[in-house]
């Protein structure tokens, strides 16, 4: 996930205090449940086939990318890199102004995405190395899961509107989108990670159509749960949300119009699509680079991340960007 995009303007972070979004109270007390291993993590699991708790042999293999692998094809890879040098400060018309202009990247998503970029705002805040045009505004809302966010007119779309003009921003100057959502609740595999695919690529088309000057959307699925087949967002769904992910990008990476994000292809009805970082860890179960998710990293509903959690996700996001 280091082998990213070399997004400059990314690596130094301003953040606008005035006029932001309302403090979000996050859940209380810490997770008391019992540990039960799930799944080798996508960027762990390669080609080896997924099986799931329940012993079902899936039929999929891991990797964020296809052939098992967590770098992006080169071709890829190259479309990214042209979406990137495309990213400018625009004015509120979308005008090029490099002295006045801004660069705005969103966060959409749920109540974990919410509590997880303000963390990540306040961390990006604390670095005094700052790009002044860069502008991040946290648009993920509480209980707004991905089949919130498929009605282009649903509330979701209107709050974030509202957020954009209270940080005195226009939808022009939207160029990065962060997307980390799910659906509640637990459901088949791959049945209920299809939906959320399904509701992925219809929210991509949403941003599009909203923010027509957005360059790159880069997705996260979610945090380990340790709540198991029942529940807010048990296990293994939680898990299982980042096939979601890796299929909607294979699906822009195998060339499919209705995500063509190069105009040598036909009219682009999408930007460029790529993984943020994966977040997900086998809970006390360390992944190779040291990521664990231990009980009080999440609350006491042990679907939200506490503070240590948000700050863990908070750290992978400065880390990846």
């Amino acid at each position: 996930l280091r082998h990213i995009l070399s997004l400059t303007f990314l690596i130094f972070v301003m953040v606008l205090t005035e006029n932001s979004i309302p403090h979000v109270s996050a859940q209380s007390g810490i997770c008391q449940a019992d540990f039960q291993s799930v799944a080798i993590p996508l960027t762990e699991l390669g080609n080896a086939e997924y099986i799931r708790m329940d012993g079902q042999a899936t039929g999929f293999s891991g990797g964020l990318y296809p052939n098992g692998l967590n770098t992006r094809p080169p071709a890829h890879e190259r479309a990214g890199q042209i979406a990137a040098a495309a990213i400018q400060p625009l004015d509120t018309s979308g005008n090029s102004d490099p002295d006045g202009g801004k660069i705005v990247m969103i966060s959409i998503g749920m109540s974990n995405t919410n509590y997880e970029f303000e963390t990540f705002i306040q961390a990006a805040h604390a670095d005094d190395s700052t790009n002044p045009h860069l502008v991040l505004v946290n648009g993920a809302l509480p209980g707004q899961t991905s089949d919130r966010w498929t009605d282009p007119a649903a509330p979701a779309w209107l709050a974030l509107e509202e957020t954009l003009a209270n940080y005195q921003v226009s939808a022009a100057q939207v160029q990065v989108a962060w997307i980390k959502l799910t659906r509640t609740g637990s459901g088949d595999f791959p049945e209920k990670a299809e939906l959320i695919q399904s509701d992925l690529e219809q929210i991509v088309h949403n941003l599009y159509s909203a923010y027509p000057n957005v360059k790159i959307v880069y997705f996260s699925s979610r945090i380990y749960s340790y709540t198991y087949f029942i529940g807010l967002s048990p296990e293994p769904n939680a898990y299982e949300g980042g096939f979601a992910v890796k299929w909607l990008l294979e699906k822009q990476i195998n060339g499919d119009p209705a995500l063509n994000n190069d105009p040598a292809r036909g009219d682009v009805t999408a930007p460029f699509l790529a993984w943020g970082p994966y977040l997900w860890a086998n809970g006390e179960i360390a992944r190779l680079d040291g990521l664990q998710w231990l009980p009080e990293d999440l609350t006491n509903d042990c679907t939200h991340p506490s503070a240590s959690g948000r700050i863990k996700v908070a750290n992978l996001l400065l880390d990846f960007f």
